[in-house]
């Protein structure tokens, strides 16, 4: 057995203002807490994300809140990574979007920086970092992967971010077509999940 440390139970504050990542995780999370509050609803402020991978932005945020708020705190750090822009956007997937957070803008920006390069599509894939911080500052951080290629136009209002043109390897609906269970079910975030399960609430 590894040397994970487990959630103690309680409450669990989840660091983010992003009302889409906050209804997945409440999804994943129903079975092992109901006491799941965002910072966003706690008044917490959002830090600056000056890490430079997935994991270390998860830490940053996770550990931020789990500090103002005393309790434990859960934070993802996100995005999509397309081979043919060498990771673009990666770790600023959400800047990509603008001041707005409007990731229509973002996924036309990828859209045309691979028309630049004369492609239509390309390999990619979706990072979710995932990190449990406790209130001396530890962390458990777990990343998942999920593989496939970008498509467009854009494809369904299910999902949120760039669901719409990430198409899973093999699939014939993007995230954002996709039945949000089935989603849960596999997404990036959902891997990330399981390890995070299993090494710390014993699932």
């Amino acid at each position: 057995m590894s040397g994970h440390r487990r959630f103690p139970g309680g409450r669990l504050v989840v660091a983010t203002h992003n009302p889409g990542k906050l209804r997945e995780l409440k999804a994943l999370f129903h079975p092992y807490t109901d006491d799941l509050v965002s910072a966003g609803d706690l008044g917490l402020p959002e830090p600056e994300e000056t890490g430079l991978t997935f994991a270390a932005n998860a830490e940053l945020k996770a550990r931020a809140a789990a500090l103002a708020s005393g309790v434990c705190a859960l934070a993802d750090d996100s995005g999509l990574c397309v081979d043919a822009l060498d990771g673009a956007p990666g770790i600023f997937s959400a800047r990509w979007a603008g001041e707005g957070k409007d990731f229509g803008v973002a996924m036309e920006r990828i859209r045309r920086a691979l028309a630049d390069k004369g492609l239509e599509t390309s390999p990619a894939y979706f990072v979710c970092a995932l990190s449990l911080a406790f209130p001396d500052g530890h962390c458990e951080t777990f990343e998942g992967r999920f593989d496939g290629h970008v498509v467009f136009p854009p494809r369904g209002t299910r999902g949120f971010g760039y669901d719409p043109i990430l198409l899973p390897l093999g699939g014939a609906q993007t995230f954002g077509e996709m039945d949000p269970e089935e989603k849960h079910r596999i997404s990036h975030r959902a891997r990330a999940f399981a390890q995070l399960l299993a090494a710390s609430f014993g699932g």
